[in-house]
């Protein structure tokens, strides 16, 4: 190994030999510089190694995460789609209702009913609200107060005015009652 050394008074450059960091015996000329640097090497390969496989973990949970957001998400889509749909045939719904009060279904006014209501009960809208529920806020909209009532133990629902309809957990109108207090 040689150094280049300016010479100050000449100003040329000189080659002289650099001193070896082993010595300079003919021991010093055999001397295996080439395994540390492949040590060094391995070293840093090693570091890269774990740094790309902390890399692919960390995207592959990324990844997985996303997947699973995606089909939260579809979910979601798909039951507020069926939430639309299903809103605006609870009127038709009532309006049955309101038919078999004043007279029993015939015919194929009968058959169509029933088919409707099978069809919106397996898209999952359950109809409730019966008289004497107890009442709850929760699903329940009461339109009056209708004072007291010794049979009863809790406020009851007494008149059921509209059902209520829930899609799961979720309810698309809450049932319009009258109800009563305990004495």
């Amino acid at each position: 190994m040689t150094e280049d050394n300016l010479n100050p008074e000449e100003g040329e450059l000189q080659e002289t030999a650099a001193p070896s960091p082993e010595g300079d015996g003919p021991e010093a000329a055999e001397s295996p510089e080439v395994p540390e640097a492949e040590a060094d090497e391995l070293a840093v390969t090693k570091m890269e190694l774990e740094e790309r496989t902390l890399d692919l973990q960390r995207l592959q949970a990324e990844f997985l995460n996303y997947k699973r957001r995606v089909e939260r998400d579809r979910e979601l889509l798909r039951e507020n789609a069926t939430y639309a749909a299903l809103t605006p045939i609870i009127d038709v719904l009532d309006t049955i209702d309101r038919a078999r009060e004043h007279e029993p279904l015939e015919g194929g006014f009968k058959a169509t009913a029933e088919q409707l209501e099978r069809v919106v009960a397996g898209l999952g809208l359950v109809k409730f609200g019966e008289v004497g529920d107890a009442f709850d806020p929760t699903v329940h909209e009461a339109l009056s107060h209708i004072g007291t009532d010794a049979e009863v133990e809790v406020t009851t629902c007494k008149v059921v005015a509209k059902a209520g309809y829930k899609i799961g957990d979720r309810v698309v109108r809450a049932a319009q009652v009258l109800v009563v207090d305990p004495a």
